[in-house]
Order: structure tokens, then C-alpha cells, then sequence
């Protein structure tokens, strides 16, 4: 049915449910089906709760007209109130580690917003980490809301009202492992909630990077091993956020940079699904916990942003070269396609 629609922001959510072919592989006797978030208008699953954070700072008299919003932010959520911010008169300041990709700088100062970069080898009690500048700023800005993406229960709660059930109807109920990774939380935590309400043997899984602290704290209730840095965006914590509701979590799996960073272009090249590293960070983890069962399950991996925004990482080669990712034999043979005409016409013997 055709639809003209107020505003951009009313095209949020009901993204689709795609089943995967190619990966991982004949072999595997389980079914994975992937939501794809790209397809929300800024390109992620944070355009959901930036809505929410947003109508509800409103709601509650914390946003005013004119307002200022300050977000401490791996790109995708400032993205997701840079845009809804414009659509209704408000200025943005957003905080960013300095691993972030260009291309989210970019984005981000193209809606208006001012971006502050921050270093990002820093613990969180130092005054330089991007949280702590997030909140000063927020402190000594007049008519300004913190939206506190990491702590605010909007964020979860709105996965919880909509998501959950949004992917509930969508596969029907026939669901055994729900995957998604962790930054603030608020997707698995809210998602797992309402799926285990539906279905208490529905397993969720988080998945994990190295150099996050979210897996021992899950299994050993402490840090076992301290954090460090890692080149996946956007999930894995070195600290714990409100949002990430480990009771509603059953399992963790731990994958690598190099792992995350080859699925993706995995991803592109055999399910022409152009996504970021950490949605091929989590079907790795889906794909390795999965080797677990023996009877057929059903999969769904959260897949949180598009990979159009990591360009000069994922898909540059020489960054993905640099980072050992690929080798100098791969860069040749499989992953280099760009050159000139006139060297192509040389392979061809022309």
C-alpha cells in the first residue's frame, strides 16, 4: 500500500528478514537469517532508539526548542539524532573516539552537527575519554540535552516495544538463537527481553570482541582480562553500560578483528549484502556457536549498519593489508579489482 509519509523519520523500522545462501555453507544443517538495519533512512538499528531518546527527552521537558542534544557516539546513533534533529530544529555536538571511520565524521558534519574527537586509548576515568568530554560539554551548555545513549532506558526499552516484536511476527516465532553484539545494549537487551518472554528457549547470544570486557563480566562477574583496543566499531565495552541487561543474555562468543574484517567482505561478495564489521562480527559468532547443536535451529543475526560507511577500512585494501587482515598474495589474486583499463587490456593479451 502506498505511503507518503510526514517526515523522514517515520520510515524507521520494519526492516527486513533475509535468509543467507551462500554463507555459511552447504554443509551446515542450520537455517541463518539476517535483519538488515541498513535499510532504516540513517543506515542503522540507532535511528530506532534515537527517535525514542529524542520523543522522550521531549516528553519529559528535558529538550526544549533550540535545544542542543550532546552525544558521546560511535557514529551511528549521532547519526540517527543528527537527522532527526534537523527534521526538528535542534543543534548537535557529538563525541567521538578517533578510531571512528572518516566517512562517519563526514556524515555527521554534513547534518550540521560540530564532531569533537577524542583519543581512543584512554580508560574511562580519564578526563579525555569520549564519554567523560561528552558529559562536560553537556554540563557547560545552556538549553541542552545529554542523551546518554549508554544509561537512558529509552534505549532499551524501545527495542523492546518495537524490535522484539517487530522480529517476532516477521519470523513467525520459529526462532531458536537470536545474535547480536553489545555496545550500550540496548538492542539485545531489550530484543532478548521480549523474545524470552515469547519463548523462554529462545538463546541469546552476544557476541563479543576481543579487547571487551562484557564477556568476563558475564561469566566471571569480574574483569579477567583488562581492556584493549580493537578496530571493530560500535560494540564490545570497557565498561558496563546500564543497557546491557546480561540477565537476559544466555552466552558469549568471542570473535577477532581479522575474523569481523574478512566477513565482511565475505558478506558483500557472496550474499551482496554490504554491511559493517560488526554485523559479520556477529554472524562469526552465530556461526561458531552454532556448531554446538546437532538438530537444525534457526538463526537470526542483527545486522546494525551498512558498510558503505567503512569504505576506507573494510573495503580499502591497503588499510586491511596494513592491519593484517589480508596478505600481499590475497591483494593480488582476490581482493585488488580496481586498475587502470590499459593494464587489463596487458592480462588480456591485448
Amino acid at each position: 500500500m502506498n505511503k507518503i509519509y510526514n517526515n523522514i523519520s517515520e520510515t524507521i523500522g520494519n526492516t527486513p528478514i533475509v535468509k543467507l545462501n551462500q554463507i555459511p555453507g552447504v554443509d551446515s544443517i542450520h537455517n541463518f537469517f539476517v535483519k538488515l538495519e541498513y535499510f532504516n533512512p540513517g543506515g542503522s538499528v540507532k535511528d530506532r532508539i534515537a527517535l525514542s531518546l529524542i520523543d522522550g527527552a521531549e516528553r519529559r521537558g528535558e529538550l526544549k526548542p533550540g535545544g542542543t542534544i550532546v552525544e558521546a557516539t560511535s557514529g551511528n546513533t549521532g547519526l540517527g539524532l543528527a537527522f532527526i534533529a534537523a527534521t526538528r530544529g535542534y543543534k548537535c555536538i557529538f563525541v567521538m573516539p578517533d578510531k571512528i571511520s572518516q566517512e562517519k565524521r563526514a556524515i555527521l558534519a554534513a547534518y550540521g552537527a560540530k564532531v569533537l574527537i577524542t583519543p581512543t586509548a584512554v580508560e574511562p576515568t580519564d578526563s579525555r575519554y569520549y564519554v567523560n568530554v561528552a558529559k562536560k560539554i553537556a554540563d557547560n551548555t545552556k538549553n541542552c540535552f545529554y542523551a546518554n545513549q549508554y544509561h537512558n532506558a529509552d534505549n532499551r526499552d524501545q527495542h523492546y516495544r518495537v524490535t522484539g516484536p517487530e522480529i517476532w511476527s516477521q519470523m513467525n516465532g520459529k526462532l531458536d538463537v537470536f545474535v547480536a553484539g553489545a555496545g550500550t545494549g540496548g538492542s539485545i537487551s531489550g530484543i532478548g527481553k521480549y523474545l524470552k518472554e515469547k519463548n523462554q528457549n529462545i538463546k541469546i547470544l552476544c557476541a563479543d570482541p576481543y579487547g571487551s570486557i562484557l564477556s568476563d563480566l558475564f561469566y566471571h562477574h569480574k574483569v579477567i582480562t583488562p581492556a584493549h583496543s580493537y578496530k571493530v566499531e560500535g560494540v564490545g565495552e570497557d565498561f558496563l553500560p546500564e543497557n546491557v541487561q546480561l540477565q537476559f543474555m544466555d552466552d558469549f562468543e568471542k570473535v577477532t578483528d581479522r575474523e569481523a574484517f574478512r566477513m565482511t567482505r565475505e558478506l558483500i561478495q557472496k550474499e551482496a549484502l554490504c554491511v559493517g564489521p560488526s554485523s559479520a562480527m556477529a554472524l562469526v559468532a552465530a556461526i561458531n556457536y552454532s556448531k554446538k547443536f546437532k538438530e537444525p535451529k534457526n538463526f537470526l543475526v542483527l545486522m546494525a549498519d551498512n558498510g558503505k560507511a567503512y569504505l576506507s577500512k573494510a573495503f580499502n585494501d591497503q588499510w586491511m593489508l596494513e592491519n593484517g587482515f589480508i596478505t600481499k598474495e590475497e591483494l593480488g589474486s582476490v581482493f585488488n579489482q580496481v586498475t587502470d583499463y590499459q593494464n587489463y587490456y596487458k592480462e588480456l593479451g591485448l
